[in-house]
């Protein structure tokens, strides 16, 4: 995709976004729209996507390479099917600490040796875990691809987990902890909103992990949980860029073809139980304003395709798909109750989650007059259709947003890779504008009805507390961008 084919989609999207501002007649407001919303998904997709190509090596690693030749650059993803939903009570965190003990070498390369070597060769890499997947990636010239090649796949079965290197790098994950979330009010909120939200759901874990468990984690931990899902057959190779599908396919053999299937863990489900009432609680902690959280239990995509996630996805455009939006233009702009306001949704996970409305009250006004304001708009989703001038203009700002991702090759591995980890597919991304489209106001009515309703609602409102000397010198240190 080329800078000026953004660009035009660009300059269709803010057209679209400025019709509703225009004073033409309603009628000819509505057909510009419609008119606005086909261009852009013609345009965006209107011509031929580039190819994906799917391979499985012997060993049960499967290798997605997708083609974008605008730029002699690659990046490479390595996602295993392991994160902080897999974990049990006692080793929570697990899956990030040993995320940072991946750097720590192998036989073959010494400690640090992995993040020299990339650089030396003038690439960037990192690493992230989440609820459902670990991930590691680089980001190269494309001729280096076969450096990232060697590298990871080393330390797919070879990881060397010395005593002295854990005891040091646990002690870095609980110190991330204290600055990220023990320190900061609205992470430690949303902390305590979930454990709350959820019974037996993981996703009620932290994924950093309690601070009690990373006190009492142990390297032998780390070496059982990597020998229990570190194998080829329990992850997804994703490459994209500048390159030949086949190379890459004869390049992933050579490194990782090498190693043998693994003996994979495997989970149980864990539904969650149905709620009984809506869910409050109060959090107390140093902080400057007050904060506030609501958030309803709804589904995420299944492999059947269902369309209720589609339609919570323009439901929370609707609400917050930026400034003409409903949150921000009545609760921030004209009735001034929100200074500022948030609206949280995934599509994609193992389970269920939450769609989540969050904010801080404006001066003057308190966390029940902001969580009194979201309830009215939610209502209003109940007993009101949306206009089909609002939806096409939604719609047109959810395509272009997708558009705009995919210009990135990271994002566009990310995608893929999120997908595959999660038991979906990456043929979903081809689906997802046409699913988007449609969306009618009625299906958007019935999600509301069905899942916005106090019976899954758990809120949370942060009391500030006042800010001591020693909280307020590790916040000026902050906690920086997770690396290696």
């Amino acid at each position: 995709m080329s800078d000026s084919f953004v660009m035009l989609i660009l300059s269709l999207y803010r057209h679209c976004m400025g019709i509703n501002q225009r004073k033409e007649p309603n009628m000819l407001k509505k057909s510009l729209l419609a008119l606005c919303i086909s261009l852009v998904s013609f345009t965006s997709w209107g011509s031929e996507n580039p190819a994906v190509h799917e391979y499985m090596l012997d060993n049960g690693l499967k290798v997605i390479v997708k083609e974008d030749h605008r730029a002699p650059v690659v990046i490479s993803q390595v996602w295993y099917k392991v994160g902080s939903s897999y974990e049990h009570n006692g080793i929570t965190g697990v899956s990030h600490v040993l995320e940072h003990m991946m750097f720590k070498g192998t036989e073959k390369h010494a400690p640090g040796e992995f993040s020299r070597i990339i650089s030396e060769n003038g690439g960037s890499e990192n690493a992230f875990t989440g609820r459902d997947y670990t991930a590691y990636f680089q980001q190269l010239e494309k001729s280096r691809l076969e450096v990232s090649f060697e590298m990871e796949s080393d330390r797919m079965r070879n990881l060397k987990l010395l005593d002295e290197e854990f005891a040091k790098e646990v002690r870095v994950v609980m110190e991330e902890r204290r600055l990220r979330t023990e320190d900061n009010p609205q992470s430690l909120t949303y902390e305590q909103f979930a454990s709350t939200a959820f019974v037996n759901n993981p996703y009620g874990n932290p994924v950093i992990g309690w601070m009690n468990d990373l006190e009492n984690m142990t390297n032998d931990d780390l070496r059982k949980w990597y020998e229990m899902w570190y194998a080829p057959n329990n992850a997804t190779l994703v490459v994209v860029g500048d390159v030949d599908p086949e190379e890459v396919y004869q390049l992933a053999k050579k490194y990782y073809g090498v190693h043998k299937r693994g003996e994979v863990a495997t989970i149980k489900p864990r539904v969650e139980a149905p709620q009984k009432g809506e869910k409050r609680l109060l959090v107390k902690a140093p902080a400057e304003l007050p904060y506030m959280m609501m958030g309803y239990k709804v589904p995420t995509l299944t492999p059947e395709g269902n369309w209720e996630p589609y339609a919570l996805e323009v439901l929370a455009a609707v609400l917050d798909g930026g400034k003409s939006a409903r949150f921000e233009k009545l609760l921030v702009r004209e009735k001034q109750i929100a200074s500022s306001i948030g609206t949280g949704y995934g599509m994609t996970g193992l389970h269920n989650d939450m769609l989540t409305f969050s904010g801080t009250p404006a001066q003057g006004q308190t966390v029940e007059d902001l969580e009194l304001a979201i309830r009215e708009q939610v209502q209003r989703l109940h007993h009101e259709l949306v206009s089909e001038e609002e939806l096409a203009r939604i719609k047109a700002q959810v395509v272009a947003s997708d558009v705009y991702q995919r210009d990135s090759v990271y994002y566009q591995a990310m995608l893929i890779g999120t997908l595959e980890t999660v038991g979906l597919s990456w043929k979903l991304l081809d689906k997802y504008v046409d699913r988007i489209r449609a969306i009618t106001p009625q299906q958007i009515q019935q999600v509301a009805q069905k899942y916005l309703i106090d019976d899954n609602l758990t809120v949370a409102n942060l009391i500030p507390q006042p800010i001591d000397s020693e909280t307020a010198k590790r916040r000026m240190r902050g906690g920086g961008n997770h690396g290696h």
